[in-house]
């Protein structure tokens, strides 16, 4: 099976790396700053869960795609994903399978209305991993998994083929019949974790310590869960039961990617993690003032860097 993985970034370059070192035939598609990196160092992952690894891939830029791949791995943040699909186009044929790991659900329109309900599959990432100074990605904890499927649960022979493609290299590969409900689980972790960070301004445990904490940190909770359930995706309740018993540990170190982006001072996800699920609640009628606080903390950050 040919791979294509949009992105060589902590996500896209991990699981790709894993993939191109377990044999797999992938090619990475790279803007020009990024390809020229890799180019003069290969692709490196620094990791004391699961090993270091160093890779010279194969690498291809927009416009000098040739031909139609078997399955794209769509990793660039939510914010680049229009540009993402004109860069892509090229390579999606027939019967391209689009498995994208963004965060939020809006990429889900958008690919279905650029190539078809019948291109996407879905896909969730669970790894904890940062680009470095160097370029290098860094692993910061040992979790690390893909789960995809098909959108409507079935089990379909392209499915079976992109498990076996998936599978033995080095990471969790879970094909799920449940894959849209963990979408929506992801989002629910996503949005609780960034409003509790970003807002409360440390990680999870900081703001637990602090008076009302607690009681902030749940009642952000509940407000993302009303919007799911009102969406038709409630959240499992042993999942909800372990999100609350985690953003309950005054010793946690848990932080949002977002957070450590503000803290860096790079760009952030405010309208597809916080914004979106915002903009759900009010077409429901659900009031949500803490995700809505969280995200004009966030816009006015954005302003602040000068990202629209």
């Amino acid at each position: 099976m040919k791979l294509l993985i949009v992105g060589a970034g902590s996500t896209g370059g991990y699981f790709g790396a894993r993939l191109a070192a377990a044999g797999r035939d992938v090619t990475f598609l790279l803007r020009p700053g990024r390809a020229k990196q890799i180019a003069a160092q290969g692709l490196q992952i620094v990791s004391p869960h699961h090993g270091d690894l160093s890779i010279t891939p194969r690498v291809v830029t927009t416009g000098s795609i040739d031909g139609a791949y078997d399955a794209i791995l769509l990793t660039v943040k939510a914010y680049h994903l229009d540009q993402a699909l004109e860069d892509i186009a090229p390579a999606v044929g027939k019967e391209t399978m689009i498995m994208p790991v963004l965060n939020g659900m809006r990429h889900v329109d958008a690919i279905t209305a650029r190539f078809g309900a019948k291109a996407l599959i879905g896909g969730v990432c669970k790894v904890a991993t940062t680009l470095d100074a160097e370029g290098r990605i860094r692993q910061l904890a040992p979790f690390q998994s893909l789960t995809y499927g098909e959108m409507d649960g079935s089990e379909t022979p392209r499915l079976r083929a992109l498990d076996a493609a998936l599978s033995g290299a080095g990471f969790d590969a879970v094909l799920s019949p449940r894959v849209v409900a963990e979408m929506w689980e992801k989002w629910v972790l996503l949005a609780s974790l960034g409003g509790v960070t970003c807002l409360g301004g440390g990680p999870v445990g900081q703001v637990v310590a602090t008076p009302g904490g607690s009681a902030f940190i749940l009642g952000l909770i509940d407000e993302v869960v009303a919007v799911t359930n009102a969406e038709g995706f409630p959240p499992a309740p042993a999942f909800l039961s372990l999100i609350r018993t985690q953003f309950s540990n005054p010793a946690s170190p848990q932080a949002s990617s977002m957070f450590r982006d503000m803290q860096d001072g790079r760009w952030v996800e405010a309208d597809q993690i916080l914004g979106d699920m915002v903009a759900r609640g009010a077409q429901h009628g659900i009031a949500t003032p803490l995700l809505n606080a969280a995200h004009t903390r966030l816009r006015v950050y954005q302003a602040g860097i000068g990202q629209a």
